[in-house]
C-alpha cells in the first residue's frame, strides 16, 4: 500500500520559515520532498506504509515544536 502525505507549516513570518526550514532541512533530506513558499514550508511524503508515515510526521512536528520554542527564546 502507497500512503502519501502533504504538511503545511505556516509561520508568523517568512523568516521564521527560513530559519526553521534550514534547521530541519538536514535531518529530513532522503525522507521528505520540502520546499519553502514565503512563510510556508511544504512537506510531502511517499512512504509504503501508515505505520512509517505516521513515524515520519510524528518526529518531523518534535522537530517543528523544539525549532519554534529555540526561536522564540533568542528572539528576546
Amino acid at each position: 500500500m502507497k500512503v502519501k502525505s502533504k504538511i503545511e507549516l505556516k509561520f508568523k513570518t517568512p523568516k521564521l520559515a527560513k530559519i526553521t526550514y534550514e534547521t530541519l532541512e538536514v535531518d529530513n533530506e532522503n525522507f521528505l520532498d520540502s520546499k519553502l513558499e514565503n512563510d510556508t514550508i511544504i512537506y510531502e511524503t511517499d512512504n509504503e506504509s501508515l505505520t512509517t508515515t505516521l513515524a515520519t510526521i510524528d518526529d518531523l512536528i518534535a522537530c517543528e515544536i523544539l525549532s519554534e520554542k529555540i526561536t522564540s527564546i533568542s528572539e528576546k
